[in-house]
């Protein structure tokens, strides 16, 4: 009776959805479930993280965080973000799990449920984020809370770090997906075309406004509004974006008839707020209003271990596409600090393509710049491995020994023995007969 009740709760589950034990047994599957995935589904036999990432352990043995093993600790639902293997792809899914009780309150088992993160991929994919890394993936996390709140959102990053793409999976990932997605570039807006743009105007309202306009906040009705660069509108605009926020209501330019506003608003900028606003160059009010809910993009530096699947998949969306990285290109690529984050990743993809004569890039092909650092990285690895090897002649030959050792150095004894933590060398490992 237990299990059809169980079941029939599946079933009416939307979204891919499956019972699991203690033991990660599967005891109840719904059809979008077993329509995710190739591997068969086997009541009472298949493990969940046999059939999701094809493991042989669960998944906080293989150094994922694990939302049931969370649940079995704090007896509370429990949230994880993480990549399943699926019939058509590698896929990113947010997996929420939640205790299931029996009417005497003990846990007879949990309730999965996966939501597919569409807006973001761990291979090559079109208009989507990329990536596999941790900071990356927090990211994700902070983007899949927020979506489906109206809360305003602040994104925060470099340069180049993908702030509008941020904006637009947010958008894509909310209840507004269906309805427009409205960028306002800030930058530049003097106060007569600033709300022109965002608000509308009439005819005649001012000299050249020889038709009626709508605004950027009426074409967003029911959607996202994003603002670019928001700490670059000045200060005496500022009160206007206020008042809109503030109010709801805004008046098209030569109105006097009042307008009600619907959207979402997410703001982004490269700036720091918050101390644009101890500085008096951002108003306080401005900014508690648009950044409930911040959020910060890491920067490629930061992401490191993404830059080789970067890097390939610019390429591929270039007019290069049938060309190729070698494998020392893709190591040289993945160390340089890219002040321009991704932005400039694609210029080097591109001006490294341009080149190469031939179907592979290699490190010759790349900016000095990049050269040069690897160059030098090496030279400082050679030099790091021929001290190592020095130092461990010298404990063979003197043993414990620590001053003569450091004497033939020419450092001191407090020096020799930061060189030997560096080096991973304990001095007592070694003979002091000779």
């Amino acid at each position: 009776m237990v299990h059809q009740t169980i079941q029939a709760i599946i079933e009416a589950v939307e979204k891919p959805a499956i019972f699991i034990t203690h033991d990660y047994s599967i005891e109840a599957v719904n059809q979008a479930y077993r329509d995710t995935y190739t591997t068969e589904v086997i009541l009472g036999k298949s493990k969940c993280f046999e059939v999701s990432h094809n493991f042989s352990k669960p998944c906080d043995q293989k150094g994922e965080a694990c939302p049931l093993s969370s649940c079995k600790e704090t007896g509370k639902n429990s949230s994880a973000l993480h990549i399943h293997k699926t019939g058509s792809a590698d896929i990113y899914c947010n997996i929420l799990m939640k205790p299931v009780k029996d009417n005497n309150g003990m846990t007879i088992g949990f309730l999965e449920i996966l939501e597919k993160v569409d807006f973001a991929s761990s291979v090559s994919s079109d208009l989507k984020l990329i990536g596999k890394s941790k900071p990356f993936q927090e990211l994700l996390k902070m983007i899949t809370r927020s979506a489906n709140s109206n809360i305003s959102i602040l994104l925060q990053g470099e340069t180049g770090t993908g702030k509008e793409l941020a904006a637009l999976s947010i958008h894509q990932a909310s209840k507004r997906a269906n309805k427009p997605f409205i960028e306002v570039e800030c930058t530049g807006l003097n106060e007569s075309l600033f709300e022109s743009e965002l608000f509308g105007h009439e005819k005649g309202a001012f000299t050249g406004a020889n038709t009626s306009k709508k605004g950027l906040v009426c074409m967003a009705n029911g959607g996202t509004l994003f603002l670019d660069e928001i700490g670059d509108v000045p200060l005496n605009l500022q009160v206007k974006l206020l008042r809109l926020l503030e109010t709801g209501h805004y008046r098209r330019v030569g109105s006097v008839e009042k307008q009600m506003a619907n959207f979402r608003l997410i703001c982004a900028s490269h700036k720091n707020l918050e101390k644009m606003v101890e500085q008096g160059e951002f108003r306080e009010d401005l900014y508690y209003r648009i950044a409930a809910f911040p959020i910060s993009l890491p920067t490629l530096r930061q992401r490191k271990s993404d830059v080789s699947l970067l890097a390939e998949h610019l390429l591929s969306k270039s007019e290069f596409s049938s060309k190729k990285f070698t494998p020392e290109a893709l190591t040289a690529l993945s160390h340089y600090h890219y002040p321009g984050n991704v932005r400039e990743l694609k210029n080097i993809v591109q001006r490294s393509a341009l080149l190469s004569d031939d179907d592979l890039i290699n490190v010759e092909h790349l900016p000095d710049n990049i050269t040069n650092l690897n160059i030098i990285e090496h030279h400082s690895s050679n030099l790091m491995s021929n001290e190592k090897e020095h130092i461990t002649k010298l404990l063979n030959q003197y043993g414990n020994q620590p001053q003569t050792i450091a004497d033939n150095l020419e450092v001191s004894v407090r020096t020799l023995y930061r060189k030997l933590q560096k080096h991973q060398l304990n001095i007592k490992d070694f003979s002091s007969t000779k």
